[in-house]
């Protein structure tokens, strides 16, 4: 299956703007509790999960795009041999070298913190993600090796963090993003200035930024594979292992996500419209198999779409490190992992708007 532009029907935003129940802090503990607390809980995650660690969402409250200008690069776009595919390739890594650095330095909020603490505690065994910033992971490595956290969390999507050519050769991203400096001083300096005087731009879901009209691409340079240089080849035409707009989600991935739902009796989608078909249809089979599913979002989703979903309308990091409290009871204290999860977390929400405060560069 090919990933295309998410969209959310008219009508769909219309019922659910008629619909929409925000509830109290009380109420939202008592039913995410009593959905949980058997345990048997498989997890879907989107966008919404990772605002309160700096990094916007692509809709706001009201399901619509924040960015009403927005327009992504497709997977043909970027892989294409042309001339044209080369400065696809150049607006696209410039924009990503920018806006990496946040994304790096990104640290889990007490959402992913409180996730974690039910994966440790076997309630939520599986979290299936649709972000790519890696934050699932970074909640609970300090107690899972990566051979556990590949198994129990499933990036839908992809990853930021790699980098492959294409033919296959895989990058560390952090190595990449150290070539694209070496090949461009003059950009390298403009992010150190950034830096040092805390004018970063703002960084979007997939680590890149917004940059001024008349910003020149054309003179970026995108490094060549350094595998494929070994192997006495030319080959420039890179991409993180992130699945892009008209690229299609491997048969194995697309596979386990579908096996994760079937393997749980529940599902609990969090911080997600569903716009992106890929989330959308998981949780269209689990209502298809007549499993229990709950939407704890902020907004109108396509869940609205499917009868017999309950939805919670409720921020997810006001409500659930009290969720996992009363469901673990005692443990939650004694257990020094899963108290020191729950006291852990940042709060740094982004403006809900996309404004350019970046200062133009002078000579690029």
């Amino acid at each position: 299956m090919r990933v295309s532009v998410p969209n959310i029907p008219d009508a769909v935003l219309r019922t659910a703007a008629e619909q929409q129940v925000k509830v109290s802090a009380a109420f939202a503990l008592d039913r995410l509790s009593r959905f949980l607390a058997r345990g048997d809980v498989a997890v879907l995650t989107g966008a919404g999960v990772s605002v309160d660690s700096g990094i916007r969402a692509y809709r706001g409250n009201k399901g619509s795009y924040l960015n009403p200008n927005y327009k992504p690069i497709f997977y043909h776009e970027l892989m294409d041999p042309s001339a044209k595919g080369v400065a696809f390739r150049q607006r696209y890594w410039l924009r990503s070298y920018l806006g990496y650095q946040p994304i790096r330095e990104a640290q889990p909020n007490p959402t992913h913190f409180a996730l974690a603490a039910l994966q440790y505690s076997s309630v939520t065994p599986h979290i299936i993600t649709q972000n790519v910033d890696g934050l699932h992971h970074k909640a609970i490595r300090d107690v899972w090796d990566d051979a556990k956290r590949a198994k129990a969390i499933l990036e839908l999507h992809g990853t930021l963090h790699s980098v492959k050519c294409s033919h296959g050769h895989q990058t560390d991203r952090d190595t990449f993003q150290d070539m694209l400096g070496a090949a461009n001083p003059g950009w390298k300096a403009y992010l150190e200035e950034l830096e040092r005087t805390n004018s970063r731009p703002r960084t979007n879901p997939d680590g890149d930024v917004v940059l001024p009209e008349g910003t020149r691409y054309d003179q970026f340079v995108v490094p060549e594979c350094p595998s494929c240089l070994l192997e006495d080849r030319r080959n420039s035409t890179q991409k993180p292992e992130v699945i892009f707009f008209g690229e299609s989600i491997s048969a194995e991935v697309r596979d386990r996500s579908f096996n994760i739902v079937d393997a749980h009796q529940k599902l609990l989608v969090i911080g997600t419209t569903l716009a992106t078909f890929s989330a959308f249809r998981l949780v269209k089979h689990a209502v298809q198999r007549r499993k229990p599913v709950m939407v704890l979002n902020v907004g109108p989703t396509r869940a609205h779409e499917l009868a017999g979903i309950e939805t919670v309308e409720i921020p997810a990091g006001t409500v659930l490190p009290e969720v996992v409290k009363h469901i673990l009871g005692s443990t939650a204290e004694r257990d020094p992992v899963i108290a020191k999860m729950l006291e852990s977390g940042v709060v740094k929400t982004p403006p809900d708007d996309y404004d350019d405060a970046v200062p133009r560069p002078t000579g690029l």
